[in-house]
């Protein structure tokens, strides 16, 4: 064989190694083309078969939390989730939308927007905000928000309220923000 011959075969069978790796990684479950995996979440967060990725994004932002009475605990107090404050932003950087609450609502920056109903959540570590799934409502506006039937919150930092700030009877009222990150991935029907 010529030396031409062999660099052919070389090439042909980089390029058809190249082929069936691409072809195996569109074929991952859960995959979506995007390239997000499931399978080192926990079980409970997991979206069901039969859904695909659609959109990928990294939420920073604040949550803002109230020093409020425990309910049903007379003269005991905690903090107390109020509602999140977020940039949504693609891969790249770019801002796509924003989640914002109460209600936790997701919008795109074409204006549709969705809020959702939370079916599970799962310890993610002991300073940031739990994983999250949730089922979509149908979504208000058409554009990127249209047709998510969940979103999952993955990947976390921060978030959780603040343990160095006592929520006590003489701070009732009180209300701080505390920064944090998420990936929040939406899923529409395959």
């Amino acid at each position: 064989m010529t030396s031409s011959t062999l660099t052919h075969r070389a090439a042909l069978g980089a390029a058809l190694s190249a082929t069936v790796l691409l072809a195996a990684c569109g074929a991952m479950p859960g995959a979506g083309g995007m390239g997000f995996s499931q399978a080192s979440l926990p079980a409970s967060i997991q979206v069901p078969a039969g859904n695909r990725v659609a959109l990928e994004t990294v939420g920073k932002g604040e949550i803002l939390y109230e020093c409020r009475d425990k309910a049903n605990m007379p003269g005991q107090t905690e903090w107390t989730f109020v509602g999140p404050e977020a940039r949504l932003m693609d891969r790249s950087g770019k801002q796509v939308g924003r989640y914002y609450g109460p209600p936790a609502t997701w919008e795109a920056s074409d204006g549709s927007k969705l809020t959702a109903t939370q079916l599970a959540v799962a310890p993610s570590g002991p300073s940031s905000l739990p994983y999250q799934l949730v089922k979509a409502n149908p979504a208000m506006g058409s554009g990127a928000m249209s047709g998510v039937t969940y979103i999952q919150r993955v990947a976390l930092q921060g978030g959780v309220a603040p343990a160095s700030m006592p929520c006590t009877m003489a701070s009732k009222g009180q209300r701080v923000t505390v920064p944090y990150q998420a990936d929040y991935i939406f899923w529409k029907a395959s």
